[in-house]
């Protein structure tokens, strides 16, 4: 799919061209440290002027030329120091001099050149220039940030720093209500009259002003109940009613309503949205509406089945208010409209008597988008569309009701100049299928009782930018995110924009402890005075990496598109059959040698050199001179040549172990293997599979269930990177970062005593062909230290969603058999049944490998992996993840019981003694086969 963005003049939301995007992640701004000669502060320079002893008449040139000479010497001084910086920005070397400048002056001069309107309502804000002129390249500004954060400190930054949730409120122009409020305090006018007395009202009219009746009544956010609907008697006093809106009332009770309602016979349009009363579950409310008002066409803003001229007269601005109408429907009424936005109407069934080009033969616009039409058939709907001589621009799902193939649906429709805002003339040209380019601008929504820090963590993500530090040793772990100021942020997206942003770390003093972080714009075209000034947000991304779903972060994009291909996905995933390989019997011999003299071991882990003390063992410092290389690092052919590893060495890792232990991989092959098991969740490669995931989020949408993600770096532990979220928006931001999978969260786990938790299983593997695999009886429980809550001030909360605590927070450990009794007493389960379910998934974990990757197999391998496990709420276990080389400080560290093996006493000092027997010797002691 392409979706194409080409800016129309100033509005650069509406476009139809392929566009770009800034990741500047992608190039993550180095500063290698012997690149990077010392700026010496301005009070350190030497002072250049004429000596005492020098005749007064030196002329003024000379000293001008010294001072010259000097600031020519600190600007390549900055060169130096910032040659990666600028080279990464993409900075014109014509414009280096000028940011020199402007860096040193601290000069912010802007505002000079351009000035910040607000558009679309005071919903957004758009940059325009105010020169009469601009050339290209002509120019370089200073754009300071505003904000500047780790995302793990969001709401508590927003919460704690005085000002800063206000700021960003009004940059992302989520506090327009507040405004308001303010302002119609201080007007004092039109206090809000009650629902009372607006019926008051508008019966008054009818006897003062002699109108034959009240047709149209808005009864909106009134906090109208069951008893007052009924106290208020609307029947009586508005027999004639064609169009009753009760939007955001407190309606909850069906039946009542219902009585109510049904009395009014000529009821052409019902508004119940945003009432209790549709919360309930209750399908059967508009059934009985229509029974009860045969004539009614619309409801809660979806056409009923008896939609006629009415309902259209209404969409094509014939019935508003001021004129609802009559009661009875006029002859050829919609013999004049021109234009008719249908969109979202829910209509099933577009061919109807009313609907027709002998009732609308002028139409010449119609919008069908987000209408199944399922009752029509795709060649009927466009034979029957084809009647519409004058139509020549349509909007429509694609792929949706009229095909896959805008292509076929111009040649079905001759008449049609534009399709979805594009010229039909370029869609042949381009012969492209999916056309979708007038997206309308995903422009942010709060709730009246928002706070301030809610409303911008939900907008942020149509304003945030990002970057991470690097040198030649280290990346850092996490990136910065930062908001620019308000004239920065006022730069919209166009495809064909005019100037391009970069971050820029400005080291003053030659060193990254002094850096200040800017952002930088100038102009890549040049412009006119009045033009709106845009940047590209997608700089550098084409479809190779999924450009049009990415635009989703800003954009509505096509949602029929994006749910079709999650369909398709889901069902080739249904559709997937695993055949488990036979199990068979052991095929490995213990490599304990035949005189009885002990295994070299080489191991660069400290536990394994403390703890590994059975004779049959003895470590060694030479890795060519071990039997067993025991190691956390990745031994690759090109290390083993380095070292001198023969192939006779035992290596504790397996070739192509990656299709486990890398999260993409592991999804990968359990997906081929399984399909969609119910121990995993459904999981995406954001770099291969975003549209697929779009459409799986938008189908949960529909649905209104639970829409909660969790992001994860492809190869990082210890939750490094690891997000959780429920924004469509930041789900695709979040990409800039590095390559992630996309899981669905666990929204309901099973809880221990109010905390999540997790299980680390130890998992030794022998061989892949036949499948050896065993589970030790030691594992251990990992728990949050806070209250599980799903409020979003939560998410931002490590404690509270993950569990590994090693390294951050504070690590409670908990004995495992302690653990069991006491979640068995909670919960009321049996620990065992839950256990043999663990290893049920784990064998078909290991399994899905062994179908998927044969090449895995290998005789000289042996290997430990540690498996992360969840219990849902209903205590059906989930796979996290598989990890290779696990940290088992726990294990050596506390003495245990097995309790699964009737609570034998297991020494955490003997843990690598009989992990190494099982896999060298072949003992199973504290381990059992899966």
């Amino acid at each position: 799919m392409v979706l194409s963005l080409k800016n129309k003049p100033r509005n650069p939301t509406h476009s139809t061209f392929l566009a770009k995007s800034l990741k500047p992640t992608q190039n993550p701004l180095s500063i290698p440290s012997d690149f990077a000669p010392t700026i010496p502060r301005l009070s350190e320079l030497p002072v250049i002027g004429p000596h005492p002893s020098e005749i007064s008449t030196m002329k003024a040139s000379a000293s001008a030329s010294a001072s010259a000479s000097a600031v020519n010497q600190i600007y390549e001084d900055f060169v130096k120091v910032h040659g990666v910086l600028l080279a990464a920005s993409g900075l014109p070397q014509s414009l280096h001099r000028k940011l020199f400048q402007k860096l040193r002056a601290d000069a912010f001069d802007g505002g000079n050149y351009f000035q910040v309107e607000p558009v679309e309502d005071g919903r957004q804000r758009r940059l325009v220039l105010t020169t009469d002129y601009m050339g290209k390249e002509s120019d370089v500004f200073l754009v300071d940030h505003a904000w500047t954060f780790r995302l793990s400190d969001t709401y508590k930054q927003l919460q704690e720093v005085p000002g800063l949730a206000e700021r960003m409120a009004a940059l992302m122009c989520v506090d327009l209500d507040l405004n308001s409020e303010a302002g119609e305090e201080d007007n004092g006018s039109d206090t809000k009259l009650s629902a009372v007395e607006i019926v008051e009202r508008e019966v008054c009219k009818v006897k003062e002003e002699t109108i034959g009746a009240v047709r149209w009544l808005e009864l909106e956010d009134l906090d109208i109940s069951d008893a007052m609907l009924v106290s208020l008697d609307l029947p009586s006093k508005f027999p004639h009613l064609l169009a009753l809106s009760l939007y955001g009332n407190k309606l909850k009770d069906a039946e009542t309503v219902i009585k109510v309602i049904t009395q009014f016979k000529h009821l052409r349009a019902l508004w119940l949205n945003n009432n209790p009363i549709l919360n309930n579950g209750d399908n059967c409310m508009e059934g009985a509406a229509l029974r009860g008002c045969p004539r009614l066409e619309i409801y809660n803003s979806h056409f009923t089945p008896n939609f006629g001229e009415w309902a259209l007269g209404f969409c094509g601005g014939l019935y508003e208010k001021d004129n609802p109408g009559g009661s009875d429907h006029s002859d050829h009424a919609l013999q004049s409209v021109t234009s008719l936005d249908l969109s979202n109407r829910c209509i099933h069934n577009l061919i109807t008597k009313a609907f027709s080009a002998d009732e609308i033969p002028v139409l010449s616009y119609l919008n069908l988008r987000g209408n199944l039409l399922d009752d029509n058939s795709v060649g009927s709907l466009l034979k029957f569309l084809k009647g519409f001589s004058s139509l020549s621009s349509l909007e429509v799902d694609i792929p949706g009701p009229l095909g896959e193939s805008a292509v076929d649906i111009l040649e079905a429709l001759p008449t049609l100049s534009l399709l979805n805002g594009v010229s039909a003339s370029k869609i042949l040209e381009s012969e492209k299928s999916v056309i979708d380019s007038m997206l309308q601008l995903r422009l942010p929504e709060w709730d009246a009782g928002e706070s301030l820090a809610d409303r911008v963590i939900n907008s942020m993500w149509l304003y945030l930018m990002t970057y991470r530090l690097a040198d030649e040793e280290k990346i850092d772990e996490t990136s910065a995110w930062y908001v620019m100021d308000e004239l920065g942020s006022a730069l919209r997206h166009s495809d064909e924009p005019n100037f391009r942003v970069s971050p820029f770390l400005y080291m003053p003093e030659g060193k990254l402890e002094s850096a200040i972080s800017y952002s930088i714009i100038w102009p890549t075209e040049s412009i006119q005075g009045g033009d709106e000034c845009t940047r590209d947000f997608l700089f550098g991304i084409g479809e190779v990496k999924q450009r049009s779903a990415r635009l989703t972060a800003w954009f509505h994009t096509p949602q029929n598109y994006f749910i079709q291909e999650y369909e398709k996905y889901r069902f080739k995933l249904q559709s997937t059959k695993f055949s488990p390989p036979p199990v068979e019997r052991s095929a490995t011999n213990s490599v304990r040698r035949s005189d009885g003299s002990a295994l070299h071991v080489y191991t660069d882990i400290p536990q394994v050199e403390e703890f590994l003390t059975r004779p049959e063992f003895v470590i060694t410092t030479e890795p060519k001179n071990a039997d067993i290389i025991w190691t956390s690092t990745q031994v690759d052919e090109e290390m083993k040549k380095a070292i001198g590893l023969n192939d006779q060495q035992y290596i504790n890792q397996f070739p192509f172990e990656a299709c486990l232990v890398m999260k993409h991989h592991l999804a990968e092959t359990v997906q081929k293997a399984h399909g969609a098991p119910e121990w995993f969740q459904p999981t995406y490669n954001l770099e291969t599979q975003l549209s697929q995931l779009i459409g799986n989020y938008y189908t949960h949408e529909k649905a209104g269930v639970d829409n909660l993600w969790i992001l994860k770096p492809w190869n990082m532990a210890r939750t490094i990177d690891t997000t959780v979220t429920q924004n469509l928006s930041a789900i695709i931001r979040l990409m800039e970062t590095g390559p992630k999978i996309c899981q669905k969260y666990i929204e309901h786990p099973a809880l221990f005593k109010g905390r999540k938790f997790d299980l680390r299983y130890i998992v030794l593997l022998r061989s892949m062909n036949p499948l050896e695999i065993f589970i030790s009886d030691v594992f251990w429980v990992r728990l949050a230290n806070n209250t599980y809550s799903l409020d979003m001030c939560s998410l931002f909360e490590y404690e509270t969603h993950f569990t590994v605590m090693n390294y951050r927070g504070r690590l409670n450990h908990m004995n495992t058999p302690e653990f069991v009794k006491e979640f068995e007493q909670e919960h009321r389960v049996k620990w065992l049944d839950i256990h043999a379910r663990v290893e049920k998934m784990i064998r078909s974990v290991f399994e899905s490998a062994a179908t998927v990757h044969p090449e895995m197999h290998s005789p000289t391998s042996r290997a430990m992996y540690g498996v992360d496990v969840m219990l849902d709420c209903h205590y059906q276990s989930k796979l996290l993840e598989v990890t290779y080389c696990p940290d088992c400080t726990r294990a050596c560290k506390y003495d245990t019981e097995a309790v699964t093996k009737g609570g034998e006493v297991i020494k955490g000092s003997d843990f690598y003694n009989y992990v190494f027997g099982c896999l060298f010797l072949n003992e199973t002691a504290h381990v059992s086969p899966l």
